[in-house]
């Protein structure tokens, strides 16, 4: 049998860099998230969060659930249906786009993360894909979304599970890496 040679080049983080198109956005929206919008507190001023997301660039209906402690990279990345929840100190790095769907569920502490390295870039450089939460979809407390997935419509990611791959409909996964656990069947108790 072949032997593999492997080589190493030295990753040089010197020569790092990373556009910042909406640097001066940035720095005012960071601001007004770590202060305006976290004193609307209560589900009564929740369409007051959502103008303020609206006022930087968020596609959100007024009556979708964002809580106050959430920590939004970039409104302008983000798109919610209609009666849709964002819990509390849910992290969306949202440096490419993060579309949640109507009546989808994120709950507290859940991480949302469009974006990575190249690890095989010695420059390490910024990799980024969107992230889609469709329709019915939950994920629990403290989950992690990586980037480019999609959690399909109506399916389960468990609590503290870490998803780096698509979750297919109506599908309940859990673990790190999460796996598949069961389908989800909705019963009607009318």
């Amino acid at each position: 049998m072949g032997r593999t040679v492997q080589t190493y080049s030295v990753m040089n983080l010197s020569e790092y860099k990373e556009e910042k198109p909406h640097y001066l956005r940035r720095i005012v929206w960071t601001a007004v998230n770590a202060t305006l919008f976290r004193i609307l507190v209560g589900r009564q001023l929740r369409m007051a969060r959502n103008v303020i997301l609206r006022a930087f660039g968020a596609r959100i209906p007024l009556k979708s659930l964002v809580y106050p402690t959430c920590k939004i990279w970039a409104p302008w990345n983000l798109e919610v249906g209609h009666y849709s929840c964002i819990g509390p100190r849910t992290q969306l790095y949202n440096k490419a786009l993060i579309v949640i769907g109507d009546n989808a569920v994120i709950s507290q502490g859940a991480f949302l993360c469009t974006a990575s390295h190249d690890i095989t870039d010695s420059r390490h450089s910024l990799i980024t894909a969107p992230i889609a939460v469709k329709d019915r979809a939950w994920v629990a407390a403290d989950a992690f979304i990586g980037m480019g997935v999609t959690i399909g419509q109506g399916a389960v990611v468990g609590a503290r599970a870490a998803v780096f791959k698509d979750v297919e409909p109506w599908t309940v996964v859990g673990g790190n890496p999460a796996r598949v656990i069961k389908r989800r069947e909705i019963k009607d108790f009318s």
